[in-house]
């Protein structure tokens, strides 16, 4: 047999009909404030759907010509020209970041920063829908700003570079660009519509282990096996998936087994992805493998090197219901139900940069559906999805939701308040840099 057995689907089969009648069934978010007045809400949607062509050709154009992390130079540049054609001054290569963008309207009072994402993904470009994301947050800044000086405050769009595994998000955070903001909003776009849905924490780490080499037939007893000590932490991890809690994941690969059967490999590696639903859950996992990776090292009589984080480790988002509510009212108005929580399954779900502003500053990252349940991330089906009309629809749904809450935010001081409560009630600021150290 040289062809691998297709995994059974009655699983999922159940899993779709499930959510399906959950999603059936749902109430979406409700608010309990005000927010803005009905007549600054309208005359921020008709502004995106009266430049619904400009933002779509924008979405287009990322979608055509897929960029990967911190390699975005044409996608920020078509960003900045969109942005200067509406007569905004930008800034691109922010906080150290060649591809990052920002631009403000506005001075005093409350600040909200509209966030968007533009790099790609190897070989399958946008099958994570940053062009929805990015779009659908320039047009809602450009929409809040046509309407900002009537509200107070200020608005700013930023553009955050290399998502897919870079952490653009930290090291903007890091480098200051969000210390004056008060809060963040962006969109995700999904297989439903949520109005919040739960993103893992997510940590890296490489583990070298170091042996001797020896002749593996003649003289193995004067070998230690790295590749030995890889395997056995490989196994080891995978004893350990039983008992970790259900919203963990780990997954690794071997990168490094050594270069020739007669040898004894005296270097063997293996990179690992370390997920968990809460940052203490996420430094106790942490803990585990390397526990895990020494015992394997004494086993074998190898030494061992542990590297967490070449890119910077990130945290789950922390969201904030008040703020995600007012989406959820604006969403309705465009003829969507955007769910709460819980009712698509919690572990369809990844890792994203968002969830370490999260923790700095009052957040949302509400899903927005494409259309078809059955879609999932990271997939060349998602990508063709991307940059179909129900992705168009999403680039405008999504940035009409997006000016409108963020109206609201500064506008409603009852709702910044609620929101402030809330994310004070949370836990309040977390030192995201000094966290895993």
């Amino acid at each position: 047999m040289t062809q691998p057995v297709e995994p059974d689907e009655s699983y999922l089969r159940a899993v779709a009909a499930a959510t399906e009648k959950a999603v059936a069934s749902a109430e979406p978010l409700r608010s309990a404030h005000a927010g803005a007045d009905e007549a600054l809400l309208s005359e921020a949607e008709r502004w995106v759907t009266g430049h619904r062509d400009d933002l779509l050709e924008l979405s287009h154009d990322l979608h055509a010509h897929p960029e990967e992390a911190y390699a975005e130079h044409r996608s920020v540049a078509q960003v900045a020209e969109l942005l200067r054609g509406f007569g905004h001054d930008v800034e691109v290569g922010v906080g150290g970041l060649d591809t990052a963008l920002r631009t403000s309207v506005g001075s005093g009072g409350p600040h909200v920063a509209v966030l968007a994402e533009y790099d790609a993904l190897p070989g399958i470009g946008h099958g994570c829908g940053h062009n929805i994301i990015c779009s659908a947050g320039a047009g809602g800044f450009l929409a809040a700003a046509s309407v900002a000086e009537r509200t107070g405050g200020r608005v700013s769009l930023v553009g955050t570079p290399a998502e897919e595994g870079g952490g653009g998000k930290e090291h903007l955070a890091r480098a200051g660009v969000f210390d004056d903001v008060d809060a963040v909003v962006m969109l995700h776009p999904f297989s439903h519509d949520i109005a919040a849905h739960p993103f893992l924490g997510r940590r890296q780490v490489e583990i070298v282990f170091h042996g001797v080499a020896a002749h593996a037939s003649a003289q193995p007893f004067m070998g230690r096996n790295a590749l030995d000590a890889v395997v056995a932490t490989y196994q080891g991890v995978a004893a350990m998936r039983q008992h970790m809690p259900s919203t963990d994941r780990i997954h690794g690969v071997i990168t490094d087994g050594g270069k020739r059967p007669n040898v004894v490999p005296d270097r063997a590696a293996a990179l690992f992805y370390v997920r968990s639903a809460e940052p203490g859950s996420l430094q106790d996992l942490a803990r585990r493998v390397e526990s895990i990776a020494h015992g394997a090292a004494g086993m074998t009589g190898c030494g061992v090197e542990i590297t967490w984080d070449h890119n910077p480790a990130y945290l789950p988002i922390r969201h904030n219901d008040a703020l995600a509510a007012r989406w959820a009212v604006h969403q309705s108005r465009r003829g969507r139900t955007a769910l709460p929580r819980g009712v698509v399954p919690d572990y369809l779900t990844g890792s994203t940069d968002l969830g370490n502003l999260s923790f700095r500053k009052p957040a949302i990252h509400p899903m927005i559906g494409l259309g078809d349940p059955g879609l999932s991330l990271h997939t060349e089906g998602f990508a063709a999805a991307a940059g179909s009309p129900a992705g168009d629809a999403a680039v405008i749904d999504g940035a009409i939701g997006l000016a409108l809450t963020t109206v609201d935010y500064l506008a409603d001081g009852d709702l910044r308040d609620a929101v402030s409560d809330e994310f004070e009630t949370a836990g309040g600021v977390l030192d995201v840099p000094n966290y895993f150290s």
